[in-house]
Parts: structure tokens; C-alpha cells; sequence
């Protein structure tokens, strides 16, 4: 990271939003065996393996790559540092939520929790390096709780409901097309100066904040495309080599001006915009990248 963020970023004061149409593309992750990966999203989580490009392998669910994952032999998993505490995988239907626990209930895979946050109902699993994963299906924007706070904890999810929604059916062996990265949540070592950098620099809108916890960003109103937690611990220090995780995840906007926008105050602010895949990639205070290019028409 750029030496003058102290300065600079006391200096800056950008009002400037990113646009409302903002979506998630994919998540580029670290494995430690590419074979046993690929085999776990297919069978447990449905996904389809779209190709092998550049000894990775990029799946999602016919249609846009939604997940790279790129092998390292060796790496060992996530310690107390910052990076991916888990990303989203957001089903377009409750329906289509449900045949996702149907899939996890066939294939005998274990949850980690299960949570109603009134905005989305929610499943919590690992894959089998220990990267977190939600699966989600959003409720109406109409019957999100207003004010927008995550502050009092979710609900535990209705599964017995939930599963209604599908009763008799049996689990389809792949996601349905419609299939979308919902949002990223990571893990970090200072809440101000992570708002610093994704709201005053990115320009994500503050939605959520829970004081020593977890902050939560977005743009458009959603209730969030990014949230930050400390709950590794404050000051923990940026993830050292060889270890799985997040290697980067990727915010689409509507053309290369909007791109090109970002850029321009990401500079401003002092830090460095790495040319790559059509668009930048710029790291936060603790290394973690995130790649903006314009969605492709």
C-alpha cells in the first residue's frame, strides 16, 4: 500500500457515490487442492464448472463466472489475520435457496449456521479449506426493517418454512440459472480506517455500523455489498503468503467512465491502481484486492 494513506486520507473528502446499478462479479480464491474443490461446489454446492483457464478452475452457474479458484499446493488455512471471513452466493428465490439445502442435506454436508437478518435469509457453511460461504436468497426491499441495523443479530432461520417452499420435491444436482455474487465479508483490522477506504475513498454508502464490530457498505440502497468485521481482533496484520483465502473479488460497473471515475479518486487518494482484466485493482490498508471493471454488455 501507497506510504502516504496516513495524509492523504485525512486529506481527502470525496462525496462522490458509486452508482446505484453497482453489481459483484466474481471471487477469486486460493485452494489447496484444485480436483477436491471443484468436486465440493459441483456435488454439495451445484455449480458448474464453466472451464480451466490458466490452471484454475472458473465455475458458476452457466452463465457469467461467479467463482475462480486457483490452486497452491501447500497453503495453509487462514489464521488470525485479515482476509475472507465469507462471500455470498445469492439464489434469485426462496425456492431456489431451498433446493440449496436440499443439495447440502443429500450430500451430507454439515452447516455452520442459519440465520433470518430480516433484509435475507441465510446458510453458513465452509468449503474444504475452511473459505466461508453464505448462501442467500434476499426478502423485497419493501419488507426490510427500517431503520436498516444489524446491530441486535440475526434470527435463526425458519428451515422448516423454508424447505415448504419446495415440499415434495426432489434436490436438482445444479444451481438454476439467475445465480449471483450477493456480497463480501471480510475480516480486517480497524473499522474508521476500513470506512476510510471503501466509503470516503470506493465510494460505498455506509449503511450499517456496529461500534468495535462490523461495518456494512453499499451501494443503491442494498443492504450491503461489503462488510468488515474485527473480529479477529483489532490491528490484525494482512495475510502472509501461502495461505488459502481470497485473492480477490471484482465490482462491476455500467461502462469504463464510471470505471474510470473510481480510478481517478482511488489516485487522488494515494493509492496505487494496478491496470488489469479491463479495468483496476486496488488493495486495501490490509492487502486485500478488489478488481472494478465495466460489466460486459
Amino acid at each position: 500500500m501507497n506510504q502516504r494513506y496516513g495524509n492523504t486520507m485525512r486529506q481527502a473528502n470525496t462525496p462522490a457515490k458509486l452508482p446505484a446499478a453497482l453489481r459483484l462479479g466474481a471471487i477469486h480464491l486460493t485452494v489447496s487442492d484444485l480436483e477436491r474443490s471443484i468436486a465440493f461446489y459441483r456435488e454439495v454446492i451445484g455449480l458448474r464448472l464453466h472451464g480451466t483457464p490458466d490452471r484454475a478452475a472458473a465455475m458458476g452457474a452457466g452463465e457469467e463466472d461467479l467463482l475462480l479458484l486457483h490452486e497452491e499446493p501447500g497453503a495453509q488455512r487462514a489464521g488470525r489475520h485479515a482476509g475472507l471471513y465469507h462471500y455470498a452466493l445469492l439464489f434469485p428465490s426462496r425456492e431456489e435457496l431451498a433446493n440449496a439445502v436440499l443439495r447440502l442435506a443429500a450430500a451430507q454436508t454439515p452447516i455452520q449456521g442459519a440465520s433470518d437478518h430480516g433484509t435475507h435469509e441465510a446458510i453458513y457453511l465452509s468449503d474444504p479449506d475452511g473459505n466461508g460461504i453464505e448462501l442467500a436468497a434476499d426478502r423485497p426491499r419493501e419488507v426490510w426493517p427500517k431503520p436498516l441495523s444489524y446491530a441486535g443479530g440475526p434470527h435463526p432461520l425458519d428451515l422448516e418454512g423454508l424447505l415448504s417452499a419446495v415440499a415434495g420435491e426432489e434436490p436438482s444436482r445444479e444451481v438454476a440459472p439467475g445465480l449471483a455474487v450477493g456480497h463480501v465479508h471480510l475480516h480486517v483490522g480497524d473499522l474508521e480506517r476500513g470506512l476510510r477506504f471503501y466509503r470516503d475513498v470506493l465510494g460505498f454508502e455506509q449503511m450499517t455500523l456496529i461500534p468495535r464490530a462490523a461495518a456494512f457498505v453499499s451501494a443503491g440502497g442494498y443492504h450491503h455489498h461489503l462488510a468488515f468485521n474485527v473480529w479477529r481482533g483489532e490491528n490484525v496484520p494482512p495475510a502472509p503468503a501461502g495461505r488459502v483465502g481470497l485473492r480477490r473479488w471484482t465490482v462491476l460497473l455500467g461502462d469504463e467512465e464510471e470505471v474510470e471515475a473510481v480510478r481517478r479518486r482511488v489516485r487522488a487518494s494515494g493509492f496505487e491502481a494496478e491496470n488489469r482484466d479491463g479495468g483496476f485493482l486496488v488493495r486495501d490498508p490490509w492487502g486485500i484486492a478488489v478488481l472494478f471493471a465495466a460489466a460486459a454488455v
